[in-house]
C-alpha cells in the first residue's frame, strides 16, 4: 500500500460504508451523538494498527473521509468518542474498536475477552464503570471490498407465489455429511451449489431454498464457555457480510454468488432468513462491538426514563430502533444490497413483528413496512414475516400488510393435533386447509400469504413429531429446561426409536398423511430440510447450539429403503400440487362462486357424502372430513379435487358426494406406491390417512 497520508480528505457522506472508486476509498458512518470518530487501518494480518485518522467531516450526522490510493483488501475499524453516560443511554468508549455497521467482509473473528466490554467487567459499578483497555486484538476487522462479479445472463426464476414450495435449510447442516463433496467444501456456499445437492432439491419438488441466517454472526460467549456453538445464526454481527464460516477461505465471498447463480440456472429461488430485530451485542451488560459504540441511544430502543436499560421485546437483550430513520436506512440498504449484489429472491424476517413496532405498538402501516412496499427493488422480491415477538401485543399472525407472507403457526398446530387424533378438530382443520381465510383474507391478500408448515428449524423434525412426546435437549447444557414444552407430538406407543413394526407403521402412515395435507392445502407450503428423508434430532427440539450430527442432514440415513420411500412420496405430492390447480388456488374460496352448474368453487361433506351442517362441524369425536374444490374459467375445462381425510384409528368408508364425476384416485397416503386408478361410489380410507381424488369437467363444445 502507498504511504498513508497524515489526514483524510473530506470525502462524501454517501454511500455509507467503505466504498472503493478505483482511486481510493470513501469511508462514511452514522452517529448522531459522537463528538469524534477515528478511522483505524490495520496490516494485512489484522494484528497491527498502522494508522489512526480522524474522519474530518460530519454532514447530517454522517461522519466521512476519503483515503486516496486505498484499495480493496484494506482492513479497518473505527473508534468513537463521546459521552460515557449510561444513565442517559450513551456508551461511547474510544478504547473499543468498532466494526463498521456496513462492513461487507470480515477478517478474523471475535476472540472472547473482558476487554470487549465498554465497562469494567466485575467492577462494583458494573456497566456504569469505564474500561480503558484496547479491544482491537480481540476484534475482527472490516475489509474494503470490490463488489464486481460476472453474473452473465443470471436472472431470478420469479416463481409465482401459487407455485412456490419452500425448502428451509441450513447452509452448513445441509452438506456436512455429504461424502461425495470434498471435505474442505462441506458446509460452505460452494457445497450448496454442488450438482448432487441441486439434483436432490429438484427431485424433492421444491422451488425455493430458504437459508437460515447467513449474515456474519457472533459465537455467543455463554455457548463458547460450554463448548457449544451458535449453529442457527440468529445473532447478527454484520448485516452486509456473509458468514465467514460458510466460505472455504474468508476472502472467497463470491462463492455465495456462484451458488446463487447455479441455483437460479436450475430454476430455484434463494430466500434469506434475516435478523433485523436485534443484534449480537445483547443487553446493556453485553459487549461493545459496533452499534453500541457508535450510538447506543440511536440504534437501540431504550427504556423511557431509564435509558441505561434496553427494551427487550426480542428475548435477546436488545431491540433495534427501526423507528430511527438512520437505523431504518441501514436495514433498507442491507436488504437492497443482498438483492442487487447477491441476486437473492426474497427474505424471511425473524421476529418480524418487531419491524412494525412504532412508539404506540405494532403498526402494519409502520415505517418499515411502508418503506419496503414502495421500494422499487424490494417490492419485487418475496417477503415473509415471522409474525410474533415477546413484547406487548407481539402475536400478529394475519395482521401484516399486503405484499408480505407470514409463517402460520396456527396451521402447524392444527395439522399436528388433527393427525394425532385430538377431538373437535373438524372446523379448525377446515380453516387451515383453505388458507386460513379468517386470518389472511383481508386487504385483497391472497392465500399464499399463509406460509404453511408442519415443522421448522425451531422445534421437532417431522420424524421426531411421531417419535417423541418429551423433549430431549440434554446436549444443550441447560438441564433439558430449554425448548418448547408443548409440541403436539405423539410417539404412538414408545418414546424414541423402536423395532416394533406396528408402531413404526403408524408413524410412517401419520407422516405421509401430514405431508399429503400440507401439499393439498391452500397457501405456501414449506418443508424443513431432511423431513423428506426421515431426518432426526434424537428428540432435541431446540438444536440452536448443536453444530454436529444432531442437526446435520444425515445423507446415509437418507439412502435407506424407508427414507427413499418417503422421498418418493414427497416427490409425488409436490408434483400433484403443481399439476392440480385446486390444490393451490390463487384466490380464497368461500363457496360463493358456481364454477359449473351445480358445482361451487368449494364445498364440505361428511364421510357419507352429505353437506356439512352446523351440528356436524361441532361433532367432537368426528375425525373424518371431505373437501371438494373446483377451479376453472368460463370457457376452459374445470379441474376438481376431492380430499378425503380420516384421522380415526380405524378405516372408514366414504361415500362420494353428488354429482358424480369420473374420479381418479391420484393419491392414497396408506398406499403411497399405488398407481392412479378410477373410483366411483364409495372409497375406503385407511386409518390415519388421506385419499386425493381428481376429475376434469370439459365444457360443452370442447
Amino acid at each position: 500500500m502507498p504511504p498513508i497520508p497524515s489526514r483524510l480528505a473530506p470525502g462524501r457522506p454517501d454511500p455509507l460504508g467503505a466504498t472503493w472508486d478505483g482511486l481510493g476509498v470513501n469511508f462514511a458512518v452514522f452517529s448522531a451523538n459522537a463528538e469524534r470518530i477515528d478511522l483505524c487501518l490495520f496490516d494485512a494480518a489484522g494484528r497491527k494498527e498502522i494508522a489512526r485518522l480522524p474522519l474530518p467531516e460530519c454532514t447530517d450526522e454522517i461522519w466521512h473521509g476519503y483515503l486516496p490510493e486505498a484499495r480493496p483488501g484494506q482492513l479497518y475499524g473505527y473508534r468513537a468518542y463521546g459521552p460515557y453516560e449510561p444513565r442517559q443511554g450513551h456508551r461511547f468508549n474510544p478504547n473499543k474498536l468498532l466494526l463498521d455497521p456496513y462492513a461487507k467482509q470480515l477478517a478474523g473473528e471475535v476472540r472472547w475477552s473482558d476487554v470487549l466490554f465498554g465497562y469494567r467487567v466485575g467492577a462494583n459499578r458494573a456497566d456504569l464503570s469505564f474500561d480503558r483497555r484496547d479491544s482491537a486484538p480481540a476484534m475482527p476487522k472490516a475489509v474494503v471490498v470490490d463488489d464486481s462479479f460476472a453474473w452473465g445472463d443470471d436472472r431470478s426464476p420469479c416463481t409465482p407465489w401459487d407455485r412456490t414450495v419452500i425448502y428451509e435449510a441450513h447452509v452448513r447442516g445441509l452438506t456436512m455429511q455429504r461424502d461425495e463433496i470434498p471435505p474442505r467444501e462441506r458446509g460452505t456456499f460452494s457445497a450448496l451449489a454442488d450438482p448432487r445437492v441441486i439434483d436432490h432439491l429438484l427431485r424433492t419438488g421444491v422451488t425455493a431454498i430458504e437459508l437460515l441466517p447467513i449474515h456474519a454472526f457472533l459465537q455467543d460467549r455463554f455457548l463458547v464457555s460450554k463448548g457449544l456453538k451458535n449453529y442457527w445464526g440468529y445473532s447478527t454481527l454484520a448485516f452486509f457480510a456473509p458468514e465467514p464460516r460458510y466460505l472455504i477461505e474468508q476472502w472467497m465471498r463470491n462463492e455465495l454468488k456462484v451458488a446463487i447463480r447455479r441455483l437460479h440456472a436450475a430454476g430455484l429461488e434463494v430466500i434469506l432468513d434475516v435478523v433485523y430485530n436485534h443484534t449480537c451485542e445483547g443487553s446493556e451488560m453485553g459487549p461493545t462491538l459496533s452499534w453500541r459504540g457508535f450510538d447506543n441511544a440511536s440504534y437501540y430502543r431504550l427504556m423511557p426514563g431509564e435509558e441505561r436499560y434496553l427494551i427487550n421485546d426480542t428475548g435477546t437483550g436488545n431491540t433495534l430502533n427501526i423507528s430511527h430513520p438512520r437505523v431504518l436506512q441501514m436495514v433498507m440498504d442491507s436488504l437492497r444490497y443482498w438483492v442487487t449484489e447477491y441476486h437473492v429472491d426474497g427474505f424471511r424476517f425473524d421476529l418480524g413483528t418487531i419491524l412494525g413496532r412504532e412508539p404506540g405498538g405494532f403498526d402494519p402501516n409502520g415505517g418499515f413496512f411502508d418503506a419496503v412496499r414502495q421500494d422499487p427493488v424490494l417490492a419485487k422480491v418475496k417477503l415473509i414475516s415471522e409474525p410474533w415477538d415477546i413484547g406487548p401485543g407481539g402475536y400478529q399472525v394475519g395482521n401484516h400488510p399486503p405484499g408480505f407472507a407470514e409463517w402460520n403457526d396456527k396451521y402447524r398446530d392444527a395439522i399436528r393435533r388433527f393427525w394425532k387424533g385430538d377431538a373437535g378438530m373438524r372446523a379448525e382443520i377446515a380453516a387451515r386447509l383453505t388458507g386460513s381465510a379468517e386470518l389472511f383474507d383481508r386487504r385483497r391478500r391472497r392465500p399464499w400469504a399463509s406460509v404453511n408448515y408442519i415443522s421448522s428449524h425451531d422445534g421437532y423434525t417431522l420424524h421426531d413429531l411421531t417419535t417423541y412426546e418429551q423433549r430431549h435437549n440434554e446436549a444443550n447444557g441447560e438441564d433439558n429446561r430449554d425448548g418448547h414444552s408443548d409440541n403436539q407430538s405423539c410417539n404412538w406407543g414408545a418414546e424414541g426409536e423402536t423395532d416394533d413394526p406396528e408402531i413404526n407403521a403408524i408413524r410412517r402412515g401419520v407422516t405421509r398423511a401430514m405431508l399429503a395435507t400440507l401439499f393439498a392445502s391452500a397457501g405456501t407450503p414449506m418443508l424443513q430440510a431432511g423431513d423428506e428423508a426421515m431426518r432426526t434430532q434424537q428428540g432435541n427440539n431446540n438444536a440452536y447450539c448443536q453444530d454436529n450430527a444432531i442437526s446435520w442432514f444425515d445423507w446415509e440415513r437418507a439412502n435407506t429403503e424407508e427414507a427413499q420411500a418417503l422421498q418418493r412420496f414427497v416427490t409425488r405430492v409436490t408434483g400433484l400440487r403443481q399439476r392440480l390447480p385446486p390444490l393451490r388456488p390463487s384466490v380464497f374460496l368461500h363457496g360463493g362462486q358456481e364454477v359449473a352448474p351445480g358445482l361451487s368453487d368449494i364445498a364440505w361433506f361428511d364421510q357419507h357424502g352429505q353437506p356439512m351442517t352446523s351440528e356436524a362441524w361441532g361433532e367432537p369425536e368426528a375425525r373424518t372430513l371431505v373437501l371438494r374444490r373446483a377451479v376453472g374459467d368460463a370457457e376452459g375445462p374445470v379441474d376438481i379435487t376431492l380430499l378425503l381425510l380420516n384421522a380415526d384409528s380405524a378405516p372408514q368408508e366414504f361415500t362420494l358426494p353428488e354429482p358424480a364425476y369420473a374420479w381418479r384416485k391420484e393419491l392414497d397416503s396408506a398406499e403411497p406406491e399405488a398407481e392412479v386408478a378410477p373410483v366411483e361410489g364409495t372409497v375406503t380410507v385407511a386409518a390415519r390417512s388421506v385419499v386425493l381424488l381428481a376429475a376434469r369437467l370439459e365444457r360443452e363444445g370442447q
